[in-house]
């Protein structure tokens, strides 16, 4: 069996009435005939939606069938033992024309009790936001159950909700259990558990071509959301040039940025686990033992766990990517 090599694979665009060109003209992917591209699917192994590998002599395998023959060699042992064939992780951009609706996620034990699946936990990363652009995350007050639902019914929600003028470079980690929404005019960069279940809470009692309201989760969502007061909901972070600066670390999934105007030498060796590039800017060669791959703005690129030593070689006068892995 060859050795395993950083693997591209072709994104999955998805038509949301929600969705803009911006994947298109900012991230320069084609996403054909779709009238309103909303997401691009960079890696999932979410059924029905699995990544297909692009390069070298295993394009053509889905990821889930790659992780069946490498197994640990491609996701690392400990992820292997927990996750089993599923891909643990879904990297989505998306391209928000439109306010999405207010939703909520639950966490591992009511996802799995409820719909056999796992929860979701995640975080956005924004690449860019036209003025005045702003996101949804949290409250902006203390809240209980009762005063949540008093206001849901006055269709009053948004006076008790966190929004937050946003612009590139924001970050914002979303735990499951916390209510948040993308707002109109944002692209960004989603880092999140595999699993697609949400709970919808609010939609602004927009209504479609034939008059009807979409369905929401009120009863559903009760139960699932944290109602805490956090003093900030945005992640403070400092950038320093070639080096990983984290944004994010839970169980789920390690985020990092990385600014590059010079070579980076990566070592993996203690880490079990893949890792995952993404592209938000420039373009970046990715050198390992096994060959070498460019990466360009809005791309992503799959480390297996096998490779330990990874060179990062900015192409352009300087370029950032995330970094994401398990542990």
């Amino acid at each position: 069996m060859e050795g395993l090599y950083p693997l591209k694979f072709t994104p999955i665009y998805k038509d949301k009435i929600w969705g803009g060109n911006k994947i298109k003209t900012v991230l320069n992917k084609d996403f054909g005939n779709l009238p309103n591209c909303g997401e691009s699917w960079e890696l999932s192994g979410v059924e029905g939606n699995v990544s297909v590998a692009t390069n070298g002599y295993l394009a053509g395998n889905n990821l889930n069938e790659l992780i069946e023959v490498y197994m640990g060699d491609l996701v690392g042992d400990q992820v292997f033992e927990t996750y089993g064939n599923e891909f643990p992780l879904l990297i989505k951009f998306i391209d928000a024309n439109d306010d999405l609706s207010i939703q909520v996620h639950p966490d591992d034990e009511m996802a799995a009790e409820r719909h056999n699946s796992y929860g979701k936990t995640e975080m956005w990363y924004v690449m860019q936001a036209d003025k005045g652009a702003k996101l949804q995350s949290g409250f902006n007050q203390q809240v209980d159950q009762e005063k949540y639902l008093e206001k849901l019914e006055k269709v009053e929600l948004t006076d008790i909700l966190n929004f937050e003028e946003v612009s590139e470079g924001d970050v914002f980690f979303i735990p499951a259990g916390r209510v948040h929404a993308i707002g109109k005019g944002i692209l960004l960069a989603e880092i999140q558990q595999t699993s697609d279940i949400t709970y919808r809470i609010y939609d602004y009692d927009r209504r479609d071509d034939k008059g009807n309201t979409r369905e929401l989760h009120t009863d559903l969502a009760l139960d699932a959301i944290d109602y805490t007061l956090f003093p900030e909901y945005k992640t403070s972070y400092e950038v320093k040039p070639n080096e990983s600066v984290e944004l994010a670390s839970c169980k789920y999934f390690t985020t990092n940025v990385l600014e590059l105007n010079n070579v980076v030498e990566k070592d993996y060796n203690k880490l079990d686990s893949f890792v995952i590039y993404i592209c938000l800017d420039g373009e970046v060669v990715v050198e390992t033992e096994s060959g070498s791959e460019l990466i360009q703005k809005g791309e992503t690129i799959l480390i297996p766990a096998s490779i330990e030593n990874v060179h990062l070689k900015p192409v352009s006068a300087s370029a950032k990517l995330l970094e994401v892995y398990i542990g």
